[in-house]
């Protein structure tokens, strides 16, 4: 098994709380993860129909199966455990009892808040990043074929071509879960909404225009989005709201967590049209913002970026907000860089009294120090990462 960044984050966690959490989407490799590493402990996926019924129908005797704990998959199924997880960790007393695993944040984490506050350590897992992959030198050797594949551990894991497995995960998992949370009459017409939502990833999000370009209302297209939340496919950032007296745009931009759904959706068919591709900016930018999402969920931490953008246009493609500094980045998906690519921090920097460390991420190969920012190649962006703690 791929080591994953998370490992040392989960370990400590059941050293510090009873039960642990781990969320994500779908085939991003939480049961998988769980399994090697708390091997020790017992196995049920709730998603098979007899354990499910079982724990539904007689929940105390389900957990008393049970006495060391156990990797409970899926237990978004199961609603009706929370309760009596909260009494048994309690009269235990031990930590790392049960581990627990989801794929929908509606179903996992309200729960959490509900019935184990206080008693359980919770990360977020998401597909590979690029340093796990360059770790067990399984890397993508371009951006182009970084953008296009994606990083879902399937298709690293089992070598499945990265087109037919999004394809094939838009269906069986993507409009599953979509059933199981709202009721959508039209798989059609939500499979057009998923992937006029792709062709906007990197963009300012805009729910009427979204809504009319797809025949659906504004508040059914709200829905809709924060189902795609709620499932780990699409991120929101927000934009960051101190002015410097500059009037700023108010709106989230949306982003996918994984480049290579978004290729499917758009139905790029090879790594070598994005050399040219119009989206190939906002697919590189896309893939930037999820690399910097995974670090902080990695480390069992909420995303602390953000974005910048005022009214005249000026802007600021993230900001990492981390001990008081506010730590511009921009992205450029060229591979030469040009003095164009300073502009917004230039500016920014202009209108922010405290200077914090600035960079430039780019997608050439050389990393080197100038005078306004550090220029980093897209091969090492977990440096960022490393500035991030």
């Amino acid at each position: 098994m791929l080591k994953r960044q998370a490992t040392d984050t989960l370990l400590e966690k059941s050293r510090q709380y009873p039960v642990v959490a781990i969320t994500g989407p779908r085939q991003s490799g939480k049961s998988t993860l769980a399994r090697a590493l708390f091997s020790n402990k017992p196995y049920v996926s709730l998603e098979d129909p007899d354990q499910r019924q079982f724990a539904i129908d007689d929940p105390r005797r389900f957990l008393g199966q049970f006495p060391e704990g156990a990797v409970l998959d899926e237990v978004q199924h199961c609603p009706e455990l929370f309760s009596y997880l909260q009494s048994l960790v309690d009269s235990q007393s031990k930590m790392g009892l049960f581990i627990l695993t989801g794929s929908q944040q509606f179903g996992l984490l309200s729960k959490i808040t509900q019935s184990l506050a206080g008693r359980v350590g919770a990360v977020q897992l998401l597909p590979f990043t690029l340093h796990e992959l360059q770790t067990a030198n399984c890397a993508p050797h371009t951006v182009e074929e970084l953008l296009f594949t994606g990083l879902y551990p399937p298709i690293y894991d089992r070598k499945i071509p990265a087109t037919s497995w999004h394809n094939d995960y838009v269906m069986t998992y993507i409009e599953r879960d979509v059933r199981q949370l709202i009721n959508v009459q039209d798989l059609r017409t939500f499979h057009r909404f998923l992937q006029m939502c792709a062709a906007r990833t990197g963009q300012i999000l805009n729910l009427s225009s979204l809504a009319n370009d797809c025949g659906i209302t504004h508040n059914t297209a709200k829905a809709w989005i924060s189902v795609l939340e709620a499932s780990y496919i699409v991120c929101l950032l927000s934009p960051h709201h101190k002015n410097f007296n500059k009037r700023l745009i108010k709106s989230p931009k949306l982003y996918f967590y994984d480049t290579g759904l978004v290729c499917a959706l758009l139905n790029i068919q090879n790594h070598t049209s994005l050399l040219s591709h119009p989206l190939r900016g906002a697919l590189f930018e896309t893939w930037a913002v999820s690399e910097l999402v995974k670090n902080r969920f990695n480390q069992g931490l909420l995303s602390n970026l953000y974005f910048w953008r005022d009214s005249q246009g000026h802007e600021v493609d993230i900001l990492l907000d981390q001990d008081n500094l506010l730590i511009p980045i921009e992205i450029k998906s060229g591979q030469t860089v040009t003095s164009d690519y300073f502009t917004g921090i230039q500016y920014w920097q202009g209108l922010n009294a405290v200077q914090s460390p600035a960079w430039l991420l780019y997608a050439g190969e050389q990393t080197q120090k100038r005078t306004v920012a550090t220029v980093l190649s897209w091969k090492a962006i977990h440096l960022l990462s490393q500035s991030d703690k």
